[in-house]
Order: C-alpha cells, then structure tokens, then sequence
C-alpha cells in the first residue's frame, strides 16, 4: 500500500470516527430552532473539527516515521492522475451542496440547520474525494 492511499484510508477513518458521532448526535437530539448562538453545539462542532484535524495531523506524523522512504517519495503519474480523477468528483459534490445549503435552503430553515448541512456538505465532499482515491489505488493495484 502506498503512502497516498495509506493517507486516504486514515482520512476515512478519521472523518467516521470524528464527525460521524457529531452527525449521530445532530440526527438525535437536533438543536433547537432559533437558538443561536447554541454554545453546547458549537462545542460539539469544535470538539469533532479539532478532534479530527489533532488526529488528522498525529496520523501523518505516524505514517511518516513508520515509512520515511514511502512518504517522500514524489508523486508519479498514476498518483496525479488519481488525485485529479478524485479531486474533480468531490468538487462537483461538494458544489452541488454548497448550492443546495446557500441557495435553497435559507428559503425553508435557518441557524443550526444550514451549518449542519453545510458541514455534512463538505464531509461527504471529503469522503467522496478520500474514498475515490483509495478506491483508484486499489483498483490499479488489481
């Protein structure tokens, strides 16, 4: 496994293990509309963003000293060319949400609703760029 997919599997796991019980918790107790500013959702939010960019960063440190050789090695073709093939997927994606969040729905909700989407917007923009990545690591692989 090559350093670049070692890297979209940790982000994968990461953004599931960060923000999917953040998401959990919103679907099960929603906050309350129009309370803003809520300070125990906004907790919730720091503590999954920070929680996840602490292990995002731990993780590299980790694959790096693990396997130094791996880690500096400089991308090649097949590298540039997963990460554009990803890359441009997970832009539409999260474009698609970002109009969805900024566009229709401050005609129908407001607060904590419109950052949860916009949030989950860009999760599952990351999610889908990680995931296509790994996906195309293991496919040229087979």
């Amino acid at each position: 496994m090559t350093h670049r997919e070692k890297l979209a599997w940790m982000t994968l796991l990461l953004i599931a293990a960060t923000y999917g019980p953040y998401f959990v918790h919103v679907a099960v107790s929603p906050p309350a509309p129009g309370e803003m500013p809520n300070l125990p959702q906004l907790w919730l939010l720091a503590l999954a963003a920070g929680g996840n960019g602490v292990l995002h960063i731990l993780g590299r440190i980790g694959l790096r000293i693990a396997a130094p050789e791996d880690a500096r090695a400089p991308a090649d073709e097949r590298d540039r060319d997963i990460e554009r093939r990803s890359t441009q997927v997970a832009y539409y994606v999260m474009m698609t949400g970002m109009i969805l969040v900024a566009m229709v729905m401050p005609f129908t909700t407001s607060g904590w609703q419109i950052v949860n989407a916009g949030l989950l917007a860009i999760v599952i923009s990351e999610i889908t760029q990680n995931g296509l990545a790994a996906w195309g690591y293991r496919r040229s692989a087979a």
